[in-house]
């Protein structure tokens, strides 16, 4: 156990210097595992040889580009306006009704994003000035904005799970689905935070324009046309009039045909049901879906006129670059647990917990403890890389649900993104809103904090929240 703690020392040490995380790690991880091995550098470096080649060639990893250029398409497209639009006209007539719209947008776009901080500035410049307009304190508006942004990574897809699937052999399509319920789970209990601090005080979040019915449901033109295909490619599939791949490949055409007439949230909708369906029911996998997801994304951006040339030589930029960091920090990480792994610290804490005998949720309870306290110091996705080497050996040793925990740690990553003083989505909003101070901001997280630590200790006692749809699948 020593080892690792110095390992972790020295890791910690070289990022305070600036050193980047994902050669901190590498480096630690490197002569870590020299040391283990008798100060065997020859042995070291074809390990770290043998990780970067194996990341390199990860068919799996292929998602990652997959859904990041997926996102892109998205934020290109414009389509956070007509989510916001869609949700405005059904609640924002309500106490705090556009805080509400606010996530509930951020919700269905961070299904089609994927990215917290993408969904945070996106709607940072979509909803802020709505609010304001209306007279929205400016804590409960950037509080709702930061904590919206943060479904991003909980309700599918999400790179966070991917990465956490591809570190520890968990199912990318099984923790897609484990996110659904806790997504929806998360937005209720954030608007329900929203009603709170409207109740405190009412001037914080005056309503909303009462919209007539019919234009109402004139944000939803089209929803008729994507449930008719959706059924019938569905039940031509289980009565056996066509294969399931053939009625997959049917129903994805027939989304990027109607999306091309239909351009408002439905075309968004479908978009996630074509992907997340077809995962979910086994008709393609993860890569296959982020692909058709990335291919959808185009066709939503090229009906709505606005990707060029220019603009799509942007989100493949963007794209790569993106990937590139997150690949050399996944290099770094798988490192540096092989070199933990090859200590006797996961075998040290499993006899730890076995001597004392201690409750496996009692042991869960204080690892997202640990988790939350991390998460105010420290960068959310460097934070996961860490500790997941450490602390999965005994979650598995327990005999808990890996996809459980999987979900718990994103859970916990999302605390960690609007948790002063580091946390991410603060700063997004502290840069696209210079004009709020800081202090203004870190006020305005705080009831949707104690919110998502509820939902935390909500999935922490009941697992079935996160594993009923996983245990569906095919």
């Amino acid at each position: 156990m020593t080892e690792t703690l110095v390992g972790l020392l020295c890791m910690m040490v070289l990022a305070f210097l600036r050193l980047p995380i994902a050669l901190a790690m590498g480096v630690v991880g490197v002569i870590g595992y020299a040391y283990m091995r008798d100060w065997s550098f020859a042995a070291a470096l074809a390990a770290a040889q043998t990780k970067i080649y194996e990341t390199g060639r990860n068919y799996t990893l292929s998602v990652v580009p997959l859904f990041i250029l997926m996102g892109n398409f998205v934020t290109r497209a414009g389509m956070s306006q007509e989510l916001f639009r869609a949700a405005y006209a059904f609640i924002g007539h309500l106490r705090g009704g556009l805080a509400m719209a606010t996530i509930v947008g951020c919700a269905g776009f961070g299904a089609i994003c994927g990215s917290s901080i993408a969904t945070a500035a996106t709607f940072a410049k979509v909803a802020y000035p709505s609010m304001k307009r209306f007279g929205y304190s400016d804590a409960l508006a950037t509080g709702a904005i930061a904590s919206g942004g943060t479904l991003g990574i909980l309700i599918p897809p999400s790179t966070i799970m991917v990465i956490y699937g591809i570190m520890t052999g968990t199912s990318i399509g099984k923790l897609f689905a484990a996110g659904i319920l806790p997504g929806i789970l998360a937005t209720l209990l954030l608007c329900g935070a929203v009603q709170f601090v409207a109740w405190r005080d009412p001037k914080a979040g005056p309503r909303g324009e009462r919209l007539p019915w019919k234009e109402r449901f004139a944000t939803l033109e089209g929803l008729g046309w994507f449930v008719a295909v959706g059924v019938a490619v569905i039940g031509a599939a289980q009565l056996g009039l066509l294969p399931s791949d053939d009625a997959a490949v049917l129903g994805a055409l027939a989304v990027f045909g109607l999306s091309l007439i239909y351009k408002g949230i439905t075309s968004v909708v479908a978009l996630f049901a074509l992907v997340m369906g077809g995962i979910y029911g086994g008709v393609f996998t993860a890569v296959e879906g982020a692909g058709v997801g990335a291919f959808g994304a185009m066709v939503f951006a090229l009906a709505r006129r606005t990707l060029s040339w220019k603009s799509l030589y942007a989100a493949l930029v963007e794209s790569a670059r993106t990937t590139s960091m997150l690949f050399m920090i996944l290099i770094g990480a798988l490192m540096f647990a092989e070199f933990v792994n090859i200590t006797s610290m996961p075998t040290d804490l499993k006899d730890f917990v076995t001597r004392l005998q201690i409750s496996p949720i009692l042991v869960v309870a204080v690892i997202m403890l640990i988790y939350v306290l991390l998460g105010t110091a420290m960068e959310e996705l460097s934070m996961i890389l860490l500790t997941v080497p450490i602390f999965f050996p005994l979650i598995v040793h327990m005999g808990l649900d890996p996809i459980w925990f999987g979900i718990l740690i994103v859970v916990v990553v999302e605390i960690g993104l609007i948790s002063p003083p580091v946390g991410m989505n603060l700063f997004v909003l502290n840069t696209l809103l210079p004009q709020v101070p800081t202090r203004v901001i870190f006020r305005g997280v705080l009831p949707f904090m104690a919110v998502d630590c509820v939902r935390l200790a909500i999935l922490v006692a009941f697992p079935v929240i996160s594993l009923y749809l996983p245990s569906l699948m095919k």
